[in-house]
């Protein structure tokens, strides 16, 4: 067994008990993690140290994997050890500072020397100081990731936090699919370039060939999955006829592919290898846990590496007919891990079994982690209000299910820098956000008005926003003098009532049915109140944008929203008021003028 010796530059004879040296003059940099930095600011303030390594086996003082620690002042004293510190399972997480036997009691402890082992470590000449952390070669799958390809908050977090990771020393790649719409949006493609590495993965009764291409941005790698599946025109989920037919197939080689790209991308010259932590995002990416489990992990690939599922919309589960799932690539063993059954009152007929898979149920079974996108969406969804079905398996693994609000890019979304606004303002000088408001008038060709009350809306056009409950609200709402902008696309229905709604009240309402990014920073700035009447909301960013940007959120209470919105108290602070905005309920909402939340 060999040992470490560290003594001074000083001419400091080795221990007695070595009888072959190698000794190499080394600038040691402490590491607060393993306890040395209290070690080296405390008895190794002279300077370049020398690590001397012993070949023997029989060390005196080395016995159980301790460390002899000397210098120049405590050479008579034989040295200190570095004793280990274990946890209960026998690991090491630490050192202690103790004497030899017989020099008396300890130095000075890990605990008491260190504060928690995450505080900056000074170099030895007291110049440069490094943040002690660990990394993780972090591989996100996503359906979705701006600016490539968005349509609500998954891509907005999905293409900021990878970057905010990398900042931090990860090594951090994203997959997702290569989309291209046939417009303008197939630009934002336009920096990666195809890899000449092509695989071909079993699934759907055959061999499916994909391609890969590559950006390098921001210190992440951009990895896109391309396959003519994800060619044609519409948005990544569907078009204006409803979801694609075949996004099983789509989304099952997303998974099948994310999986062998750690493995075969050389990028930056190496692959990211086995030991990678998976996020998975939705059931868009739900297959890649059971994979691993299923085709890897029994033959020794990904034995280290670690999976978390991030629900963003418990709503979407990826649920198919029990028929399909052959087509999934599995071993018929692992049936049990997606298989599904509807409850009778939802089944179509009295003799459907109601037998199905369910993709997001596989995730939630096999990977070592949940988190959703708020603490309070963490709780709901193990409720049988929120859980959509999966209420107990979730309730089951609550040990390892966790919130983790969602955050936003302030560099985007920043007032004072906003490059998509008429007029820049901060919190000092809001003079600017009236001129947004009359920009925004102006621009929609709505009567300019300062001090009307200017309502925005951005966000899906469906059920879960709560479209229905501002539809019935609309008439009575636009009595008073009041302005009210909505942007969003979805359902057929609720697009064609914004237009028919703009027609009948041309000086008070407008409707942009689709998405536009520099529309939705314009009403954000513009507006005085945002409205999100949510009837369920796993976090959600626009309440976010617009508490950044001195707009009012007026929201429901639930989920995400009402970890995020204070809900304003005009009695607090001996009668000044304070709060960010207002949390409304179901009940709530139905004495407001929305009859259909009663």
């Amino acid at each position: 067994m060999e040992s470490l010796c560290i003594v001074g530059n000083g001419g400091v004879s080795p221990c007695q008990s070595f009888t072959r040296l190698e000794t190499t003059n080394v600038s040691l940099r402490p590491r607060a993690q393993l306890g040395f930095g209290c070690l080296v600011r405390e008895r190794c303030k002279d300077g370049n140290l020398v690590i001397a390594r012993s070949g023997r086996s029989e060390v005196g003082n080395s016995k159980d994997g301790n460390f002899a620690v000397e210098n120049e002042k405590e050479r008579k004293g034989g040295g200190l050890i570095l004793g280990p510190e274990r946890d209960a399972s026998g690991s090491v997480i630490g050192f202690n500072l103790i004497p030899p036997p017989g020099d008396g009691e300890v130095l000075k402890s890990h605990k008491d020397a260190t504060n928690g082992g995450t505080e900056e470590a000074e170099d030895i000449e007291g110049v440069e100081k490094v943040q002690t952390r660990v990394t993780h070669s972090i591989v996100f799958v996503t359906s979705e990731a701006a600016p490539y390809s968005k349509t609500g908050g998954l891509g907005d977090v999905c293409g900021s936090l990878p970057i905010v990771l990398a900042a931090r020393g990860h090594r951090v790649m994203v997959v997702s699919p290569r989309y291209l719409h046939g417009g303008q949006a197939d630009k934002n493609y336009a920096g990666a370039s195809e890899l000449d590495c092509h695989i071909k993965v079993y699934c759907f009764g055959g061999e499916q060939e994909v391609a890969f291409f590559h950006e390098y941005r921001e210190g992440v790698d951009w990895v896109f999955v391309d396959h003519p599946s994800y060619h044609r025109p519409g948005n990544p989920y569907g078009d204006s006829r409803g979801a694609f037919g075949d996004n099983q197939f789509r989304f099952t080689l997303l998974c099948h592919a994310a999986c062998e790209a750690p493995l075969v991308l050389p990028l930056g010259g190496y692959t990211y290898g086995e030991k990678c932590l998976f996020l998975v995002n939705d059931w868009h990416a739900g297959l890649v846990p059971v994979l691993l489990a299923s085709k890897y992990r029994p033959y020794g690939v990904y034995k280290d590496a670690r999976t978390i599922l991030v629900i963003h919309n418990l709503a979407h589960q990826g649920v198919e007919p029990a028929a399909t799932y052959t087509n999934l690539g599995l071993a018929s063993e692992w049936y049990g891990a997606l298989g599904w059954v509807f409850p009778t009152w939802a089944r179509t007929h009295a003799l459907d079994t109601g037998e199905a898979v369910n993709v997001l149920k596989g995730a939630i079974v096999t990977v070592d982690r949940i988190l959703t996108v708020s603490k309070g969406y963490a709780w709901e969804i193990t409720t049988v209000e929120g859980g959509y079905g999966l209420h107990e398996l979730l309730s089951s693994r609550r040990s390892v299910l966790n919130g983790i609000t969602n955050g936003i890019d302030i560099c985007e979304w920043n007032p004072s820098s906003d490059k998509h606004i008429a007029s820049n303002y901060s919190v000092d000088d809001l003079s600017g956000k009236v001129q947004c408001k009359i920009a925004l008038q102006k621009e929609l060709g709505l009567p300019i008005k300062p001090d009307c009350p200017l309502i925005g809306f951005i966000g899906r056009l469906d059920y879960q926003k709560g479209i229905d409950l501002i539809r019935w609200a609309i008439p009575e709402l636009l009595e008073d003098d009041v302005q009210f902008v909505m942007l969003g696309s979805g359902d057929p229905l609720y697009e064609e009532w914004m237009r028919a709604t703009e027609s009948t009240y041309r000086d008070k309402f407008r409707g942009w049915v689709g998405f536009n990014i520099p529309i939705s920073h314009k009403i954000t700035a513009g507006a005085d109140i945002l409205l999100m009447p949510s009837r369920f909301e796993p976090c959600g960013l626009n309440q976010l944008y617009a508490m950044r940007y001195g707009t009012i959120p007026v929201v429901h209470g639930t989920g995400g929203l009402r970890d995020t919105v204070q809900a304003f108290d005009p009695y607090s602070k001996g009668g000044l008021g304070e709060g960010t905005g207002y949390v409304l309920f179901l009940n709530t909402l139905a004495l407001h003028g929305f009859p259909g939340s009663s």
